[in-house]
């Protein structure tokens, strides 16, 4: 990438070139309860100087799990997800060809938190169903280099089925690179190994995520260079693989150690593509060099679709101008892949004052475009989101199922549809699997707006809200799914009606639509009408096989209508899990504590945490999908002595264990 596409990069993330260090050592386990965050390191030696305020200089090559203090914060707990493709939305997506990359940068590189924040501020992905790679994007020459993801976005990724690559930013000299930090990548122990390959997979499998993305832009390199480097990714590739890891190569370095953009797969880069498993085609890119890119690709006996053409969002998000006959034509198969720079563009270019549904807003026409429908796209629309071009896919695979719609931020946290904290939040780990086609709707009236709405949920901190006056029937494809019906198979709705007055069916498919962009072939059951938040049980009477699509037909006989839909689940019966072991203080100091404990045992969808009060009360602290949770701030209550708390794990139903209590004495 070009210093000009970087320069936003680099203030983002608070890059301070700093005079001058030597090599500090890595710090030790303190028994300080000190805030975890995201983990990044320099491959072995430092800049000249000493760190800024709130960054830690870490080399990769001394780097151990059992040193590693941040780890039980930073392991994803979510393994990833096998999906499928369903009869795609629209007549023109497709699925077998174009894929979609992000490059997020979803905070700074250094005091990232490892387990979200009191802020709703936040890039809460969701459109997941169109991405087949997620790179953590970031890193500085003041901070450090290699970043790997932290755990709530990898789980909340991992949910939905796509991978998450860290990332190896050897960045510009305009920019604060040092040639040395590239010599020290691809150094070689006495074996002729690269000692650092290795480090780099070790972390990838101890953190759970799924590999890497190598992006080398230091000028100043010699072919010797180019040649260790080309034998470090050949061995990073290899021992990546057998973790099941992956690896892609960011077009800028050649193989004469030079770096050089090139737009295009060809002789200069053309080694380093046969070595990993993509590579992110830079922006230079032509309508022509992508043609002979595909073509050369294919040459070498690999996809096509292995080259992701970079379409740099950063600056104008959906507004931008892209040659998009050059990467996904409508009228002929798609050419390469597509790798969206900096897509987080749907937040960052709002106001300050945004808020969740500017956001959601804002992602919804990034990712849907601009009919705001993937059933009904806007051919007129000059921005092809991927939605028009490509297949969705989804992770609903096994009963039960469940999903309160929890996006992952929200203004309040609720439970049973009650407010148990009024403190925003953010925390991606705790993101359901979410509707893939937002909003698919299907009416002969008028069509009303669906969102994420955060100003009341049964669960977490959002749920879907329908709005209008549509006159007629409105059909709302939820899920598309590959569920077995058996026996005692029931599906569980939550919802409320907030004006007007509506009947609700629940709509079930059990075969695909005939064709791309028909309907689901429903079956429509009815659901119990009740007052304020009401929970109907559905049984599939008359239906077996499986499901392969959920909705919801609202029918108005008062409007103009708010419905909000809280919950969804699939089940056969109710199940709790078992409560987790052996919760402890790991460390505290004053207000501030660490937490852990061992897992429960049997499938956890995350763990929360309350506060048992003196008068018998309970206040909600958090979740967490780890099995180690950070608390700051605490006070002690009038008159007590030591505070405790109360652990629950909560399963795929969200029923709750029991709790587990630990102490901590004031």
């Amino acid at each position: 990438m070009n210093p000009s596409r970087r320069t936003v990069l680099i203030a983002a993330t608070a890059a301070a070139f700093l005079p001058a260090p030597a090599r500090a050592a890595v710090p030790k386990a303190a028994a300080a309860a000190t805030a975890p965050y995201a983990s990044y390191w320099y491959p072995d030696s430092f800049p000249s100087g000493s760190p800024g305020t709130g960054i830690t200089w870490r080399s990769l090559k001394s780097w151990t799990a059992a040193g590693d203090t941040d780890l039980a914060f930073n392991a994803a707990s979510v393994p990833l997800a096998a999906r499928f493709t369903p009869t795609p939305a629209n007549t023109t997506a497709r699925s077998g060809q174009a894929r979609v990359q992000a490059l997020v940068s979803f905070g700074p590189t250094s005091s990232n938190p490892s387990q979200g924040a009191a802020t709703a501020d936040y890039y809460a992905l969701t459109h997941w169903a169109y991405l087949d790679e997620l790179v953590f994007w970031g890193g500085s020459a003041g901070e450090g280099l290699i970043l790997a993801p932290n755990a709530p976005i990898v789980d909340a990724a991992h949910r939905h089925g796509v991978p998450v690559l860290g990332n190896i930013f050897l960045p510009p000299t305009a920019y604060g690179g040092q040639l040395q930090w590239t010599r020290d990548l691809v150094q070689t122990d006495s074996t002729g190994h690269h000692p650092l390959a290795a480090q780099l997979v070790a972390v990838a499998a101890a953190y759970g995520f799924d590999g890497w993305f190598v992006n080398a832009e230091t000028g100043g390199g010699n072919t010797a260079l180019g040649t260790a480097m080309l034998g470090f990714v050949k061995e990073l590739k290899s021992l990546a693989a057998a973790r099941g890891q992956r690896v892609t190569w960011y077009d800028a370095m050649t193989v004469n150690g030079t770096v050089s953009w090139q737009g295009a797969l060809n002789s200069q880069n053309q080694a380093f593509f046969q070595a990993a498993d993509d590579m992110f085609v830079d922006f230079r890119w032509s309508a022509s060099t992508l043609a002979s890119s595909g073509t050369k690709a294919v040459q070498l006996g690999r996809s096509r679709y292995e080259l992701w053409a970079g379409v740099d969002v950063e600056s104008n998000g959906s507004n931008t101008s892209v040659n998009w006959d050059a990467i996904v034509p409508s009228g002929s198969a798609h050419v390469t892949s597509i790798g969206f720079y900096r897509p987080e563009w749907t937040r960052n270019h709002l106001p300050a004052s945004r808020t969740p549904g500017d956001f959601h807003a804002a992602d919804d026409r990034f990712w849907t475009g601009r009919s705001l429908d993937p059933s009904g796209p806007d051919s007129t629309d000059p921005w092809r989101a991927p939605a028009v071009s490509v297949a969705d896919r989804s992770t609903v695979t096994a009963v039960p199922f469940a999903s309160v719609f929890n996006t992952g931020h929200g203004l309040r946290w609720y439970e049973d549809g009650q407010v148990t904290s009024d403190t925003a939040w953010n925390h991606l780990g705790l993101q359901d699997r979410l509707p893939s086609r937002r909003w698919a709707v299907r009416t002969d009236g008028t069509r009303p707006t669906v969102t994420f709405d955060f100003a009341d949920a049964w669960r977490g901190g959002s749920s879907v809200l329908v709005a209008g006056d549509p006159g007629r029937p409105v059909v709302l494809d939820l899920y598309e799914t590959r569920l077995p019906i058996g026996d005692q198979t029931v599906v569980e709705l939550t919802y409320r009606t907030d004006a007007g007055s509506v009947n609700v069916e629940l709509a079930v498919a059990t075969a695909e639509p005939g064709s791309a962009g028909a309907a689901p072939p429903y079956t429509y059951l009815p659901v119990d009408h009740g007052d304020g938040w009401s929970t109907a049980t559905v049984p599939l009477t008359g239906l077996s096989g499986t499901i392969h699509a959920l909705g919801v037909r609202l029918t108005a006989s008062d409007g103009p209508v708010q419905w909000r839909l809280g919950g969804i689940a699939v089940r056969d019966a109710v199940s709790t899990p078992a409560a987790p072991v052996g919760p402890q203080v790991t460390a505290a100091t004053g207000g501030d504590l660490r937490l852990a404990w061992d897992a429960a045992p049997g499938a956890v969808r995350h763990y929360t945490l309350h506060r048992l009060l003196p008068d018998g009360t309970r206040r909600f602290l958090g979740a967490t999908g780890q099995r180690a949770y950070f608390l700051t701030g605490l006070q002690p209550e009038q008159g007590e002595d030591t505070a405790r708390f109360e652990v629950r794990a909560v399963g795929e139903l969200y029923t709750s264990s029991d709790p587990v209590t630990v102490t901590h004495t004031w």
